[in-house]
């Protein structure tokens, strides 16, 4: 079954790529359109749309091949340079800042990312010039794609989760899902959620207005640092759950740390080919030595975006099995248990889903 939703957000992002390529894409038809998660567009080569099921490449009459042939019209430097001058509205300055770091977040908050030449300023890439390449990103919200983390038992013990999974897996869809059911009572009770949006994935906030709900009860904290977000929400905002995309450098990991024993729950992703690379992950190690987190919950893959495959636990005893490794409060007793002395909330330690390597 068709979603014009979705349909209808495709029209709506290509429409701001200028009309000589907005032109070509309108002519998809809707079931192309309701699957595309991205438009890539690079010059001297055809406009190829990336989904679930792989990438397709555009002809000039709305037409897809799986393949890429010489019969397909390239993208030229003119139609490049149109497409970027209407996404920055023709206001190339007003969105220097978010150029500066190679994205921009545009009306309905769709997300353009850029390639180009980086003009650096003492080692600080100061702007990108001669756009090369663009990927737009749609922006759809998958309504109840939190539906069964949010009601899973794991859940509703508390404690913070880790969202893991390859890249396009749909981790940050779920997250938006969560944040907005969270800030409308889907746990029983409306909660104050803070949302951490450094790079304007999650609210795709444009002009001060987050373009995807969040619900009645969420502050978003767009284009902030995570680690100076988190502080700042800690600090000013009373959240019940903090929420963000992707934490792993060593001062967001000292930032999640402040909040340990604050009261905040805290959510956040983080790239894993599988449960097994647990272990082998500095990131993941460091944050779950924070405490801030009781469970990892995997989602099934790029071909099942937003999915969630597994809850890992210290109660899954048959998936958390494997070789220990040699850390502090954890014994390993015969060849398949592993006994764990933690508590949530300890800020030294280790946590015990670290405690072995478990498998698919």
């Amino acid at each position: 079954m068709i979603d014009d939703r979705f349909a209808k957000r495709f029209d709506e992002a290509a429409a701001q790529l200028g009309c000589r390529l907005s032109g070509m894409l309108s002519q998809l038809p809707s079931s192309i359109k309701a699957k595309t998660q991205e438009i890539r567009i690079r010059i001297g080569q055809p406009v190829a749309l990336s989904s679930a099921d792989g990438e397709l490449f555009l002809d000039q009459n709305g037409r897809t091949s799986r393949c890429c042939h010489d019969g397909l019209p390239k993208v030229t430097s003119g139609q490049m340079e149109q497409a970027f001058a209407c996404l920055c509205e023709y206001s190339v300055h007003s969105f220097q800042h978010e150029i500066n770091h190679g994205f921009i977040t545009i009306r309905g908050g769709h997300r353009a990312g850029f390639c180009g030449t980086a003009v650096l300023q003492e080692g600080v890439i100061h702007n990108i010039k001669d756009i090369s390449s663009l990927n737009l990103r749609i922006a759809r919200q998958h309504f109840g794609a939190a539906d069964r983390l949010l009601h899973s038992r794991e859940f509703a013990k508390g404690g913070g989760v880790l969202v893991a999974g390859p890249p396009a897996c749909g981790k940050t869809t779920l997250l938006r899902d969560l944040a907005r059911q969270l800030s409308c009572g889907g746990t029983g009770r409306i909660l104050k959620v803070c949302v951490v949006d450094e790079r304007g994935e999650i609210a795709g906030v444009y002009r001060g207005q987050p373009q995807n709900d969040l619900g009645p009860c969420c502050d978003c904290l767009d284009g902030y640092p995570k680690a100076q977000g988190i502080l700042h929400a800690l600090r000013c905002l009373s959240p019940d759950v903090i929420l963000c995309d992707e934490i792993g450098e060593e001062e967001e990991i000292r930032a999640v740390e402040a909040g340990v024993h604050s009261g905040v729950r805290f959510v956040t992703s983080i790239h894993l080919g599988s449960i097994g690379e647990l272990s082998k992950r500095t990131q993941a190690v460091k944050l779950l030595k924070t405490g801030a987190f009781s469970c990892v919950a995997m989602l099934a893959g790029r071909d099942q975006p937003g999915q969630l495959k597994h809850i890992y636990t210290m109660e899954d005893k048959d998936e958390i099995r494997g070789t220990a490794v040699d850390c502090a409060g954890v014994r390993r007793d015969g060849d398949d248990e592993i006994h764990a002395v933690y508590r949530p909330g300890a800020v030294s330690g280790s946590h015990p889903l670290l405690s072995a390597n478990p498998g698919q």
